[in-house]
């Protein structure tokens, strides 16, 4: 008789995730001094682009929010200008994913406004709105873009109902949305998108999970679970999986996977703890890797998902003793990828009025670009139009890719436009027009001049020169002195290109000259 010998082997699982931790910045690089709201809502209160960061701030009669440029840490003015056209608290706020510049708010006052920020930031308090979209009946608590189509606009409200606004028309205020969603029985607690915006999930307050073709507005399916009471819900990229976060029937904090196909059991759920702050689920699609953050908490979990089976894989847990009211997240387009930055949170911290960056970072030894944690990523160009996708075009997100050098610099034609709008509006900031300073728009008659070069005069090093905070120590001021010296450079450059290209020019029209009498002559 033989006896057979089991070997034992550890069940490892590579990653080049698992050893991803959490930098908290320096207090010299948060934002100190901020109201930050006291409301109740389940939100983040704060939204953020590679040029602003927005907050919801606390405030007596009305709403409002503040706007400061990235670059402007460290101690915030309480006379700051604030964005307060609202007559009731300001509930959400995010940024337009396709336009740095372009802000929508909502507010227990039934409406939603969108805002246009000047390019140097808010000098003064702002109260006129770009649109005002009227169509709710009670307070509005939740606000989306599109995640492909331009100025696609979605909000829910106490009403019950979601409406999509179409912001491509020319009136200011907008009373009919293009589409109303009637399908929950209570309020609408979030809301997300597939990759290609053509699915959305929701989460409400009988705890249910709804999946919807928002075009339309036909409910596709709907979740008939007992042991999970979902409240945040996510798509997870094009795994074809959506991801909750809620309680379970003993009030216990609960995760759970769902197959977007079929809702009526979860394919994996787990219980945390048993606090009661609601958890913020965060999603990267290119590292495939998922954030917990707890309201009222100072940890952060995170996880990551892969499409079989378990499914989700705990990697680590950031620890702060700061708790957190909300969070907002920088686009990957605005991460640091010199340092191997994977994910950036903005941390609002109430008890003591501060605004904490905190880095998600891959420890790598080498300085280079690291193309493996960075694949193509989803830009700031939309893939289409509102027409077209009302007409029911559906397309995926357009892909840039983050190494520095290839990416396209930010929209310069954007910048100019709001420019133009602000100084064409009676009583609004005046602005000098940058496009004077770059010179003629025609890249035949500007030596070969590409688009990139012309907007590097705006835009130096991925830094706006006008919204650059004075340096603070000796390192600082030598990175600052170093990249005024190669933008010198290019400046020197490009003059020299266009006194070459000048006379090309005057030597053309010499010639030109010089012909016609001998051809008169003929």
């Amino acid at each position: 008789m033989t006896v057979s010998k089991m070997t034992w082997r550890p069940q490892y699982r590579s990653s080049k995730f698992r050893h991803v931790f959490g930098k908290a910045a320096t207090k010299e690089s948060c934002y100190d001094g901020v109201p930050i709201t006291c409301s109740v809502q389940d939100n983040n209160f704060c939204a953020v682009n590679p040029r602003f960061l927005a907050v919801i701030t606390e405030c007596a009669g009305g709403g409002a929010f503040l706007v400061l440029s990235i670059n402007h840490t460290g101690k915030v003015d309480p006379q700051h200008p604030r964005i307060s056209g609202h007559r009731g608290n300001v509930l959400d706020v995010k940024w337009n994913p396709f336009n740095d510049y372009c802000i929508a708010s909502c507010s227990e006052d039934s409406t939603v406004k969108v805002w246009e920020i000047p390019p140097h930031g808010v000098l003064k308090n702002l109260t006129a709105a770009w649109k005002e979209l009227q169509g709710h009946s009670r307070r509005v608590g939740l606000i989306e873009w599109h995640p492909t189509a331009n100025n696609i606009l979605f909000s829910t409200a106490y009403d019950y109902q979601i409406m999509i606004w179409n912001l491509d028309c020319p009136e200011q205020v907008i009373k009919n949305p293009v589409r109303t969603i009637s399908h929950h029985t209570d309020v609408v607690l979030s809301m997300s998108f597939n990759t290609e915006g053509s699915l959305m999930a929701t989460t409400c307050k009988d705890r249910k999970v709804r999946l919807i073709e928002p075009r339309s507005g036909h409910l596709q399916r709907e979740s008939n679970c007992k042991t999970h009471k979902a409240s945040k819900v996510l798509f997870l990229g094009n795994l074809k999986m959506l991801f909750t976060s809620g309680t379970s029937r003993y009030n216990d904090r609960q995760f759970a996977l769902w197959d977007q196909d079929d809702l009526s059991l979860p394919l994996s759920q787990e219980n945390l703890d048993g606090s009661s702050g609601v958890l913020f689920p965060f999603y990267d699609p290119d590292t495939h890797m998922l954030y917990l953050a707890g309201k009222g908490d100072g940890n952060m979990r995170y996880y990551e998902i892969s499409s079989e089976k378990p499914y989700i894989h705990y990697l680590t847990e950031y620890r702060s003793n700061l708790p957190q009211k909300g969070m907002g997240v920088m686009p990957k387009r605005g991460l640091d990828v010199s340092s191997c930055e994977v994910f950036r949170f903005y941390k609002l911290v109430t008890i003591k009025s501060l605004i904490e960056p905190l880095s998600m970072i891959v420890p790598r030894r080498s300085e280079s670009y690291q193309e493996d944690i960075y694949p193509m990523t989803a830009g700031s160009k939309p893939a289409l139009s509102a027409e077209e996708w009302l007409s029911g075009v559906d397309k995926g997100p357009v892909l840039m890719s983050l190494k520095p050098g290839s990416q396209v610099a930010e929209s310069y034609s954007a910048m100019t436009t709001v420019t133009r709008r602000f100084q064409s509006r009676p009583g609004a900031l005046q602005v000098s027009n940058i496009q004077d300073q770059v010179g003629p728009k025609d890249g035949e008659e500007d030596g070969g001049q590409s688009e990139d070069d012309r907007s590097r005069t705006a835009v130096s090093n991925g830094e706006e020169l006008a919204l650059c905070s004075p340096p603070r120590t000796e390192n600082e001021l030598r990175t600052k002195f170093h990249k005024q010296q190669e933008e010198i450079r290019r400046l020197r450059e490009l003059l020299s290109q266009r006194d070459v290209r000048v006379k090309q020019l005057e030597l053309e029209i010499k010639n030109i000259k010089n012909s016609q009498p001998h051809q008169n002559s003929l």
